[in-house]
């Protein structure tokens, strides 16, 4: 039961620290994660001149907007939810620049 453990809020505050700098070059974007359910909220990224900073709340600069269920996003981002079937699914809501989403998965090196 390991992932009831981690919560969204414990793989945002791990973003900074696993995001992969040189697979990100050329990227200036901001994404938004609306993350519902009880250990859900909102929180934005900022890819910028090949650094990543994550803030709690909203932006109106983002260029993608990702909307998923907290149980989801854990266990997509531990790699037992596919993210290409979940999109599918409707279990993961894109909207705006699907060419970001694409992107967004050889981005990080986050532990499963």
């Amino acid at each position: 039961m390991a992932e009831a453990e981690l919560t969204p809020q414990d793989i945002i505050d791990q973003i900074p620290a696993a995001f992969q700098a040189d697979k990100a070059q050329g990227l200036d974007a901001t994404y938004q994660f609306d993350i519902s359910g009880d250990q859900g909220g909102q929180w934005y990224m900022v890819i910028k001149d090949g650094s990543c900073e994550v803030q709690r709340g909203t932006s109106a600069d983002a260029r993608i907007t990702v909307n998923i269920s907290d149980e989801n996003f854990v266990k997509l981002i531990t790699g037992k939810l596919d993210g290409t079937m979940a999109f599918m699914t409707g279990k993961l809501k894109l909207k705006g620049d699907m060419g970001l989403a694409m992107r967004l998965q050889g981005l990080f090196k986050l532990p499963s």
